[in-house]
């Protein structure tokens, strides 16, 4: 039985959600459901902190990926730095441990020369390809400073991630597609 095969269904979130409710508040919290399959705890608690870290700003003023990024960070999502391949082999280990898996490296992450000789682009790829099996999907998203970002969703929501993602004017890729 793979994580798709559960009694989880993120669809029933999607079915109860008001289809009229385009609110921030309400997108930010269809995002931590999609990056924290079977947790609704802690997508409550994550949007728990996200209402906090803006208390009550104008969604105007709100910058909601700085603020998503802070309350997810290594729990459901990740952000580091272009060139620290341990840090991101190290995030997407402790994303993946939620559903006790663990990602095929195809080599030892604790070995300097694998990290001399392997670049993000090609960890994303490795990653993607190892969760795919287990019906899970590796995200990377943009970043203003060129670090490397991402989070993992259920495959069968790929497609309702890729359109929060563009209501929330998140630029999202496939992990299988960074380069």
């Amino acid at each position: 039985m793979n994580s798709s095969d559960d009694d989880f269904d993120t669809e029933r979130h999607f079915d109860e959600h008001d289809e009229e409710d385009d609110t921030l508040d309400a997108q930010v919290w269809q995002l931590l459901l999609l990056i924290n399959p079977g947790d609704d705890d802690s997508a409550f608690q994550q949007f728990a902190a996200y209402r906090e870290a803006v208390g009550d700003a104008d969604e105007g003023e709100i910058d909601p990926l700085r603020v998503i990024g802070q309350v997810i960070d290594w729990h459901s999502g990740f952000q580091v730095e272009a060139d620290d391949t341990r840090a991101l082999v190290q995030a997407i280990d402790e994303l993946v441990s939620r559903w006790n898996l663990s990602i095929d490296w195809e080599g030892d992450p604790e070995d300097d020369d694998f990290h001399a000789d392997i670049d993000a682009a090609s960890l994303f790829a490795i990653a993607y390809d190892s969760l795919a099996p287990h019906g899970y999907t590796l995200w990377a998203r943009e970043t203003d400073d060129g670090s490397y970002a991402g989070w993992i969703t259920l495959t069968r929501d790929a497609e309702p991630m890729r359109e929060l993602a563009t209501t929330l004017g998140i630029n999202l890729r496939l992990g299988s597609d960074v380069t």
